[in-house]
């Protein structure tokens, strides 16, 4: 008997395997049963149900039908494990089956050595087990699900197999995991950032307030250029989207629109979070000595078509005229700003960086190459 014995849902599912069979999912050798005719195809699921639904034959019915809604197929095997009955089996199982066949018959040479040694097993000791088997079925591979029981009583025992396909299933577990490791590489890469900027900017600072001050900005740009990344399903960001984002905590009001110009390419997720750390450093030095202090009406930020080691490029330039000349930045030779927009984004896209300050004016353009953006449209 089935765990259950005649009980709960196990219980009538072997006597509806049964009531299906005519009575012989026994464990009765093949050769004793008569007027085994099913061929074990597909059930129909459209013709009205026979039989009243509370008595075993409308339940039989019902379950039936189940079975074929659900894509969920019976195998009923003896003791010689020879298959005698099969129910709602796919196609691709149906054209093999014959009753009296092998699970090698139904699932080929080396599954059904696999099957066999399982099978065999259960029938000795009674405890269920499960298998799983990847077919080729018309080119597409295909997985199958078998959950095995033994059958029967007073020693004469068979197996009832319910089979069911978990393609699917399987496939989103492999894409989940690939996501995951995915996640884990890129959580790395960014805690590795984060070192590096609170490093970089402890060194960089004389004071506890001054270094919470300066890093909290920068872990909000990385946090921002993220933001943009995980939206885009870690396919990456637009240039401009990214810069506005960049842009919107320190932009006036009375400013007018952002200066953002030229080719909105698409970053790689590496070109965005480094791209955003350089306007980031830029913009905070503009809000706090440069052209945003003063009006902002001296910027332009303007992506256009380059060149870099004879390979197609773009060149992001950050032009900033001063409104006061004499007025004084955060660039200074050992700053962590400089060595962020000289050599530690333009490393990081594997493009280059120039850096240009000069009496009234600031100037950066960045290259980077085609590995790190596409081009979808050009205006």
């Amino acid at each position: 008997m089935l765990p259950g014995r005649s009980g709960g849902f196990n219980g009538f599912l072997q006597r509806f395997v049964l009531k299906l069979a005519g009575g012989v999912c026994k464990g009765a050798p093949f050769s004793d049963v008569q007027d085994v005719t099913r061929k074990g195809g597909r059930v129909n699921t459209t013709e009205p149900l026979s039989g009243m639904p509370f008595t075993f034959e409308g339940k039989a019915a019902m379950m039936e039908r189940a079975l074929g809604s659900a894509g969920i197929s019976i195998l009923c095997q003896d003791a010689r494990l020879s298959i005698f009955y099969a129910e709602n089996l796919p196609p691709h199982f149906a054209a093999l089956f014959m009753p009296g066949g092998s699970d090698a018959a139904l699932f080929g040479d080396a599954h059904g050595r696999y099957l066999t040694a399982l099978k065999h097993k259960v029938l000795e000791t009674g405890i269920p087990n499960n298998a799983e088997v990847e077919i080729d079925v018309d080119g597409e591979r295909r997985t199958y699900e078998l959950k095995i029981q033994r059958t029967g009583e007073r020693g004469v025992h068979g197996l009832l197999s319910v089979m069911t396909e978990v393609t699917e299933s399987r496939h989103r577990e492999k894409v989940l995991k690939s996501l995951l490791r995915e996640l884990s590489h890129r959580s790395k890469n960014l805690l590795a950032i984060i070192q590096g900027i609170a490093t970089q900017t402890a060194r960089n600072t004389l004071s506890l307030d001054s270094f919470l001050l300066k890093f909290r900005g920068r872990l909000q740009s990385l946090s921002n250029s993220q933001d943009l990344i995980t939206d885009s399903s870690w396919r990456g960001a637009y240039l401009f989207e990214l810069a506005e984002k960049q842009f919107a905590p320190y932009w006036p009001e009375t400013a007018g629109s952002m200066p953002i110009y030229g080719i909105n390419a698409h970053l790689t997720p590496n070109a965005a979070v480094h791209l955003g750390l350089a306007l980031h450093e830029l913009i905070v030095n503009s809000a706090s000595f440069g052209a945003i202090s003063g009006g902002a009406a001296s910027i332009t930020l303007n992506c256009r078509e380059a060149v870099i080691n004879d390979r197609k490029a773009i060149e992001v330039a950050w032009a900033e005229v001063l409104h006061d000349q004499s007025e004084v930045h955060e660039f200074s030779d050992n700053s962590f700003g400089r060595t962020v927009l000289e050599r530690v984004v333009p490393s990081s896209v594997n493009g280059k960086a120039e850096l240009n300050l000069v009496p009234g004016r600031i100037e950066y353009r960045l290259t980077i190459p085609e590995t790190e953006f596409e081009i979808f449209k050009r205006v």
